[in-house]
């Protein structure tokens, strides 16, 4: 796994969002700095609790022009009811094939209860509207995620 740095451009791509429109990050830099945040699986707890802190601060983002956008694997479909069952107020994005992972380089070996597995490493990317990858964030609570990007703002 070779995860992108700070000062790295990130790589321009387009996925489905809950709805199953294309998204593209190009697009969303247009309006802010966007905080493109990875997550294993919707509807988990953690991802669930992460999810539910970006909702409820998302005014908080929008006051230092940021918008948060979520990343799993997921189908369009699985990410339409997470939205709804978590009354989410902003984009989720549909990676089935991880191809956006590897380039972010977030896909790779993880190990839970013993098994070794492939998947999607929780990792954060604030990224400026040049397309410069300006912070980081791999070291955090799920609950706290929020506030660790809101502080670094």
């Amino acid at each position: 796994m070779n995860t992108l740095k700070q000062g790295d451009k990130a790589p321009l791509f387009s996925l489905p969002d809950q709805t199953g429109e294309l998204v593209s990050l190009q697009e969303l830099l247009k309006q802010n700095r966007v905080l493109v945040y990875f997550y294993p699986k919707a509807m988990t707890p953690g991802c669930t609790v992460q999810a539910q802190q970006l909702r409820d601060h998302k005014a908080e983002l929008a006051e230092k022009d940021t918008i948060a956008v979520g990343i799993s694997p997921d189908a369009s479909k699985r990410l339409a009811k997470f939205t709804e069952r978590d009354e989410l107020n902003f984009t989720l994005l549909g990676d089935e094939d991880h191809a956006v992972a590897e380039q972010f380089g977030v896909w790779g070996l993880k190990k839970f209860m013993g098994k070794e597995y492939d998947g999607i490493h929780r990792i954060s990317f604030l990224i400026e509207q040049d397309g410069t990858i300006s912070k980081v964030f791999d070291k955090f609570k799920t609950k706290e995620h929020h506030q660790v990007v809101l502080d670094s703002l």
